[in-house]
């Protein structure tokens, strides 16, 4: 009966310090299964972004006629080929272009799509079809492939955010969320926390105390690590006085410092521009152009640029006319962009969408986003692009 008592107090005990705790999930400690010295950075744009007022097709009267109030100008244009180019705000992703370390896909989307924030955005991140509904993500499941379930470190990929999105969240492994390293440490290393994981000296018994107790020393190792690996570099580049940017510098300062972590993932929301789109739109991609300017001259100026990969999308595009209310409503494909330093063939990788041939108003997606993403896992990463997505994509050639 004691023992019994003890337990259930000491079970409640963990139970009570992991509410505060972050809101983070993970995995256990181990060796990290995605161990060949490529990163990949992962930007999400929340809400939907206007991919054709970034990639502009300048040529086509029909994009000024749809959009008198929102158009970019011919001569506001930068210009990065005949008949296309790039939103005014955008100079950093246009000299990454001009550099040869941008690759651009127009009209990426999927059949069937769905134009709700939430279904689209989970569609994308678990890399399933519009019909199936899945729980685990694409990069969890690459997790989970890559390490046949015998290895893991909780934080092989991790996000820059309070909660971890479904697109880090595999069967068995799961990356690791938080926004500030020290922060992150700091809670770990409460007097309670701390204290109950020095008293787990049961590894091999699979009972729920044991699993909470592994759970906490784990998280523990993750948040020790990477705080010591936040102090190793400390970036000089003049980023934007912005939450994302700072997001950013800190991944810069991880990948520079030489963490062992694979994949970051963070987000930038804002882009669900129903009403007066020009100015706030333009004011995102200023905050992204700028940013991803100063992070990756930080990287080339340290060595880290050619070993890193940046993939920026968003759930859905918008509709090709502009509304009412002078924004633009829901639409489906999309433009992504992917940046870095080994890129196998930048530049525009398709042409610019076609807009005399659209479906209710909306673009006609060329390009299903499950390729882009196993050209990244299979060329990139070397993940089984097969098995993660559950069945074949075509690869492109940008990896």
């Amino acid at each position: 009966m004691k023992n019994s008592r003890r337990d259930f107090l000491k079970t409640s005990a963990l139970a009570s310090a992991s509410l505060l705790m972050p809101k983070f999930l993970f995995a256990g400690a181990g060796n990290n299964p995605l161990s060949n010295g490529k990163k990949l950075v992962v930007i999400q744009f929340s809400g939907g972004n206007d991919g054709l007022n970034c990639v502009i097709p300048f040529r086509t009267d029909t994009y000024y006629e749809s959009r008198p109030d929102i158009a970019i100008f011919r001569d506001e244009v930068l210009r990065i080929r005949d008949d296309a180019g790039l939103h005014p705000n955008l100079p950093g992703l246009a000299d990454l272009y001009h550099d040869g370390h941008l690759a651009i896909v127009n009209t990426v989307g999927y059949p069937n799509p769905d134009r709700s924030h939430f279904r689209s955005m989970d569609i994308w991140q678990s890399a399933s079809g519009s019909n199936e509904y899945l729980e685990t993500g694409w990069i969890g499941r690459t997790l989970d492939s890559t390490c046949n379930n015998k290895c893991t470190t909780p934080h092989s990929a991790v996000e820059l955010d309070d909660t971890l999105s479904l697109a880090l969240k595999g069967k068995n492994l799961k990356g690791l969320a938080f926004r500030n390293p020290q922060v992150l440490y700091e809670t770990t290393r409460q007097p309670l926390l701390k204290k109950i994981a020095e008293e787990n000296n049961s590894a091999n018994n699979v009972s729920t105390i044991d699993f909470l107790h592994k759970t906490l020393t784990d998280t523990m190792h993750s948040a020790e690590y990477l705080y010591s690996q936040s102090k190793i570099y400390s970036s000089k580049g003049m980023y934007p006085n912005e939450y994302f940017a700072k997001q950013m510098r800190t991944i810069a300062e991880l990948i520079i410092s030489g963490s062992e972590t694979s994949v970051y993932y963070v987000s930038l929301s804002g882009f669900d521009t129903h009403v007066l789109q020009k100015g706030a739109h333009s004011k995102l991609l200023k905050l992204y152009s700028d940013t991803l300017k100063v992070f990756c001259n930080d990287l080339k100026t340290n060595g880290r640029f050619n070993e890193t990969m940046i993939l920026t999308f968003s759930e859905f595009g918008r509709r090709v006319k502009q509304n009412g209310g002078q924004g633009t409503d829901h639409g489906t494909a999309n433009v992504v962009f992917i940046a870095g330093g080994g890129l196998r063939k930048p530049g525009l990788q398709n042409n610019v969408p076609d807009l005399q041939n659209l479906v209710d108003g909306d673009l006609v997606h060329t390009v299903d986003f499950r390729s882009v993403y196993a050209t990244i896992l299979q060329n990139w990463l070397n993940a089984d692009a097969d098995l993660v997505l559950n069945g074949a994509f075509p690869k492109m050639d940008f990896a």
